[in-house]
């Protein structure tokens, strides 16, 4: 008897499997958890084996899982190149594009490149998926992403060419208020005098900030590691510490006066790359996403303006 698959409960199961979480596939679905809940218990109801092992909140594909995603990235991937091809028939773009890039990225940087590329470009479909560099990579390395934006330097291998993007600003935040309104840069000695709330480890914006700190010789104190900037702003305007973020990040608050924003010296950049496979050449909706980048003004002067 054939197996009546539903090829979007099989798009759930990926988002699952590359982000390691329900929760976190139901943001990059925007769908609800018992939605994800549901795609999963029907996909495992027909073919019969669980695909999923879940330990707390953390899941990931059993061997069944696994196969069934080997087998349908293929052909997912065969759909969307034959999709490619009628489109280009008819003079147009199409196609899935699928992006791994860090929250701030995702919320400050990318928002307006996408609207401007769905007005050249209507027919693309573009598929957005956050988690830090190296968990970024490591998906473009698999081919489960078309291509990364990642904060640089990041481990990898032959497989992947990596392209500068722009040089992303690094800024001190504090709480509105005179104490720290001032137009001096921030040393890292001065910082560390401070309760601080970095990134969490790990990731690789923490070392390019601890790297600072460490040139700074300085050792700060740190109040909470966490792994999200609008957490962080929130725990900051609170006045529960001072912290390091984009500036791009920190924008809105500043002019709000809900934050006061504090250059450093010696003023602190994280390089922004882009990744992809060296071993495949880019398809005309990858394309089309490609140059979208190299038109953006912020690329052009590797400065915050998007």
């Amino acid at each position: 008897m054939p197996l009546d698959i539903n090829p979007v409960h099989v798009r759930t199961l990926q988002a699952i499997a590359r982000s390691g979480s329900f929760s976190r596939a139901g943001e990059t679905l925007h769908l609800s958890q018992p939605a994800i809940s549901h795609h999963v218990r029907h996909l495992e109801r027909e073919i019969g084996v669980p695909l999923l092992i879940r330990r707390g909140r953390r899941a990931s594909p059993t061997e069944a899982g696994a196969l069934l995603l080997e087998h349908a990235g293929r052909a997912f991937k065969a759909l969307d190149e034959a999709r490619e091809a009628i489109q280009r028939l008819r003079g147009r773009v199409a196609g899935r594009v699928s992006v791994g890039t860090g929250a701030t990225l995702s919320i400050y940087v990318l928002p307006g490149l996408l609207r401007r590329l769905r007005v050249r470009h209507p027919q693309l479909e573009l598929v957005v998926v956050t988690g830090n560099s190296g968990e970024i990579a490591s998906a473009v390395s698999r081919g489960e992403l078309d291509v990364g934006i990642v904060t640089l330097p990041v481990p990898v291998g032959r497989a992947l060419l990596i392209s500068p993007f722009y040089a992303d600003r690094l800024v001190a935040i504090a709480p509105p208020g005179r104490q720290w309104r001032r137009r001096a840069p921030m040393t890292a000695a001065e910082l560390a005098r401070e309760p601080v709330i970095l990134y969490e480890r790990g990731g690789t914006i923490r070392r390019v900030v601890d790297d600072w700190f460490r040139r700074g010789r300085a050792t700060p104190t740190i109040a909470m590691e966490l792994g999200n900037a609008e957490a962080t702003k929130k725990l900051v305007g609170a006045g529960l510490g001072l912290s390091i973020v984009s500036e791009v990040a920190a924008r809105a608050e500043a002019r709000a006066r809900a934050l006061n924003v504090i250059p450093l010296r010696p003023a602190l950049h994280r390089k922004i790359g882009l990744i992809r496979r060296r071993d495949r050449a880019p398809r005309p909706a990858l394309q089309a996403f490609l140059a979208a980048l190299d038109r953006s003004p912020r690329r052009a002067r590797g400065g915050p303006n998007p």
